[in-house]
């Protein structure tokens, strides 16, 4: 493996070439992560959501993006090319406005050797961007922020943003 500073990159051979972690010698053991992503919407698609109505043209946006957020999150090893491939226990994507827009959280379960990180980030992502796909008709003003993990359980160490 190859060292930067005091840390070790864990998907880079000893030949420095790029490699998925052998994760054989892991535990399996429950793991779950949250991951939530913000889309910021201009005053004026507000007004037009205010009402509680979030659909356009292109039919209901919550429902759409909330679909669109699992299918993502269980083709994450299809997108990112070190993940491994994971049969989710389950993945729930809650969405809601929030001050200036739509905050999209998504959770993921599995009984796993590896953790669901990048699944939860890859599912509120791809939310985030269903969104701004079903919205960009009626602006492109549209904003993606703050995708972050917010908590992660199982496997070595866990992690809550608080």
């Amino acid at each position: 493996m190859t060292a930067t500073g005091d840390k070790t990159l864990s998907h880079v051979d000893d030949a420095g070439q790029p490699t998925m972690v052998d994760v054989s010698d892991k535990a399996v053991t429950a793991r779950e992560a949250v991951a939530e992503s913000f889309v910021w919407l201009p005053t004026a698609l507000r007004e037009r959501f205010a009402d509680g109505d979030y659909a356009t043209k292109k039919g209901p946006v919550f429902a759409t993006a909330i679909i669109a957020g699992v299918m993502a999150a269980k083709r994450t090893h299809e997108l990112i090319p070190f993940c491994h491939p994971l049969g989710l226990t389950g993945c729930d994507i809650d969405m809601a406005m929030d001050g200036e827009g739509i905050r999209i959280r998504c959770r993921c379960r599995v009984q796993h050797r590896t953790g669901v990180e990048m699944e939860a980030l890859t599912g509120a992502s791809v939310a985030a961007l269903t969104v701004y796909d079903m919205c960009k008709a009626l602006s492109h003003d549209i904003e993606i922020r703050e995708t972050r993990l917010l908590a992660k359980t199982g496997g070595k160490s866990d992690f809550d943003r608080g």
